[in-house]
């Protein structure tokens, strides 16, 4: 199990960071080993593979350079610095906190498999699960997501996807509505030129919560990367989704958790 979890952390690394994060950014800026990318909404967002071996006063240089790099563009929003809990990075998380990003919560990497969750599901009776294509479908599923999450930019993200889908990106949305209500939602992202695809944005409203729904989607969701010729699915998980994962057979890799920094007012 070890050795398979290695060999699973070192194709995440090697495939799913910079370039596989980044891909859907307005503009992406390169110093050094990071990759500073916007996206709509003002989002600024730090990638990077490796921080190349930099010791704690070269990380603080980075995290120096990229803040004037953000603050000398209009717009931005947020700045987001998602570290991984297997980074060599000494130092980096106080030298965050000290230049004001603050932690939001920590989540499992979870990767395994396609094949191990693509299975049928029991889901309630009057529920249906669907693969959302159209405009209102979108908005309707974003609008849950945002109320779940408590996201009040759900609306940029659903200006986003529509425009994606639109211009032909391989993202799909799948929905479960019952009574013509979405009452859960996840978008699978398939990972150009890698064997990956992603499980993003699962969420279930309380009242459903814990009755299949969920697992039905996520089954959904690997057949239909089966069949776009993904072998791996990836996930950052909460500790919500991260047993029904574990359940079905996705191992976690190791952590993630976002620093975001939100310029002063004025």
């Amino acid at each position: 199990m070890a050795g398979m979890s290695e060999d699973l952390l070192a194709a995440y690394d090697a495939q799913l960071r910079t370039s596989a994060e980044t891909a859907h950014a307005l503009t992406v800026h390169a110093h050094g080993p990071l990759r500073l990318a916007v996206f709509p909404g003002g989002r600024g967002f730090v990638s990077y593979s490796d921080l190349g071996g930099a010791d704690a006063a070269q990380i603080e240089l980075l995290i120096d350079a990229a803040l004037r790099h953000f603050r000398d563009q209009d717009g931005i929003t947020s700045v987001e610095w998602k570290t991984r809990g297997h980074d060599r990075a000494p130092g980096l998380q106080e030298a965050l906190e000290t230049r004001g990003f603050v932690a939001e919560e920590t989540e499992s990497i979870m990767i395994g498999e396609a094949a191990l969750l693509a299975h049928d599901v029991a889901i309630p009776d009057g529920v249906r699960i669907r693969r959302a294509r159209t405009e209102a479908d979108v908005w309707a599923m974003e609008e849950m997501q945002g109320l779940v999450f408590d996201d009040p930019n759900w609306r940029v993200r659903a200006e986003t996807t529509v425009r994606r889908i639109q211009e032909g990106d391989e993202v799909e949305l799948w929905i479960a509505e019952a009574a013509g209500r979405v009452v859960s939602a996840g978008r699978l992202e398939p990972v150009a030129g890698t064997l990956f695809a992603g499980l993003w944005g699962g969420a279930t409203v309380e009242p459903w919560r814990g009755r299949g729904i969920y697992r039905a989607l996520t089954a959904q969701r690997a057949r239909a990367a089966l069949a776009r010729g993904k072998r791996y699915l990836n996930s950052d998980s909460t500790e919500f989704s991260r047993p029904i994962l574990e359940r079905a057979g996705l191992v976690k890799v190791s952590t993630t958790t976002p620093y975001v920094w939100t310029p002063p007012s004025g």
